[in-house]
């Protein structure tokens, strides 16, 4: 009986130095926590619309995106309304938290290079192509063209993007019918986002692809062994 209640009162004498250790652990584990950042910088930045900071840093970090210097080629037509959309689309992409790299003709082609070559170089380096289409670019050559070009690169890809201002579905061009576009109209800023989500939704089954692929290859060697 004694024993125990010796125990009792050198247990009640040591719970306040325990308080203490707990409240100091606790203090220090907060200022460690305010001073080390829960995210890393690169995840914070790449953070878009329509997908977790987990899946963007999934499809914007792999190696494959950076296969190809562009993100997104934007074509248009020399009108200026047109090509204040295009800017304004350009800036919007490629601002914090997106990130993503875009080529602007007016902007990123070289001087005094071929037109022809400066615009099917900048396409095969792309891995998606907005379109920004408006009655000026159905009725511009070079539109046109590069229009074409992506086409033949790769129809029904998905790496094709329809944006509609200012058009009525009579000019919309008629080689675009199977792909769903983004009308401008119902709001540029969504219009904008959904062009995001289009490069992200890519990326991610780019990767998706080539891992299986690897898995395959993998099991098949493995089986010849």
């Amino acid at each position: 009986m004694q024993g125990w209640f010796q125990k009792l009162l050198k247990s009640r004498a040591t719970t306040p130095r325990e308080q203490e250790s707990n409240a100091r652990q606790i203090s220090e584990t907060s200022v460690s926590s305010a001073l080390t950042p829960s995210m890393p910088t690169s995840s914070l930045q790449n953070s878009s619309p329509g997908a977790t900071p987990s899946r963007q840093q999934f499809a914007l970090g792999s190696e494959l995106r950076w296969k190809r210097k562009y993100d997104v080629f934007v074509c248009h037509s020399t009108a200026h309304p047109d090509i204040e959309e295009a800017t304004h689309l350009v800036s919007f992409l490629e601002a914090s938290p997106h990130g993503l790299r875009c080529f602007l003709w007016q902007r990123d082609t070289c001087p005094g290079g071929a037109i022809s070559t400066e615009y099917c170089e900048a396409v095969q380096n792309s891995h998606l192509r907005a379109l920004l289409i408006t009655p000026s670019f159905v009725q511009d050559g070079w539109c046109n063209y590069m229009m074409h070009q992506a086409l033949a690169e790769g129809p029904m890809s998905r790496r094709m993007i329809p944006l509609v201002k200012n058009l009525s579905m009579s000019q919309y061009p008629k080689e675009l019918k199977f792909y769903y576009y983004i009308d401008l109209s119902r709001g540029t800023d969504r219009g904008y986002m959904l062009v995001i989500k289009a490069v992200i939704s890519y990326l991610e089954d780019l990767v998706k692809s080539e891992m299986q692929l690897n898995c395959s290859m993998g099991s098949s060697s493995g089986g010849l062994d």
